[in-house]
């Protein structure tokens, strides 16, 4: 796990304190990670029609894997929900989410590179929080310490799977210098969320 959490190249790191936070509120904390969940295999099968005119190999193949690694986690913390007595709600806000596809520019070919790389954003933020969260449980609540642990390897090939993509439909070294653009925002764009029960929320104050 060591050697994944150092290839990542998030600007900023989540802190124990915050697993321990939002682990206090295990029923919000799981809603929230369940409708992530969903959006993110909505995501990676929306991308399957949003792509440049040309045929990128195993683009197919990897945005079903992911699509459908995706739906296994969603249903996989809705059984830990249920079993736990909670119920998803009618609605879900990622304020996190929303400002990053805000960085999207408009048209081709620089809104799919933008959409692949906010993609890769949110899984190695993700990946990040997971680790967080299995360390910040191990002692206290084990289903979940191991849930988190082995999402975290998942997330982590996510996040690979996007960056690669990227790279096929763009220049090196445009794909780097966007990709720090991006990296730049989003730690920005974290440290404002609110402290809540959330996957993506911010730091307690």
């Amino acid at each position: 796990m060591n050697t994944k959490l150092e290839a990542l190249p998030l600007h900023s790191q989540t802190p124990i304190e915050w697993g321990r936070a939002v682990l206090a509120d295990p029923i919000r904390l799981l809603i929230d990670h369940a409708f992530l969940e969903k959006k993110a295999a909505i995501n990676a099968m929306e991308l399957l029609t949003r792509w440049p005119n040309e045929w990128i190999d195993g683009r197919v193949e990897s945005m079903t894997s992911v699509a459908r690694d995706e739906a296994a986690h969603l249903a996989q913390v809705m059984r830990i929900l249920i079993r736990r007595g909670g119920r998803l709600d009618k609605s879900h806000k990622s304020w996190y989410a929303s400002a990053l596809r805000e960085l999207v520019r408009k048209g081709p070919p620089a809104e799919i590179l933008d959409r692949l790389l906010v993609s890769a954003l949110i899984e190695a933020r993700s990946c990040e929080r997971f680790a967080v969260l299995a360390a910040a449980s191990v002692d206290t609540d084990v289903e979940l310490a191991g849930f988190y642990q082995a999402l975290h390897a998942s997330e982590f090939g996510h996040y690979k799977v996007f960056l690669k993509l990227a790279g096929k439909i763009a220049d090196k070294d445009v794909v780097d210098a966007r990709w720090q653009q991006m990296l730049a925002c989003e730690a920005q764009i974290l440290a404002q969320q609110p402290a809540c029960a959330g996957i993506h929320s911010g730091l307690p104050r």
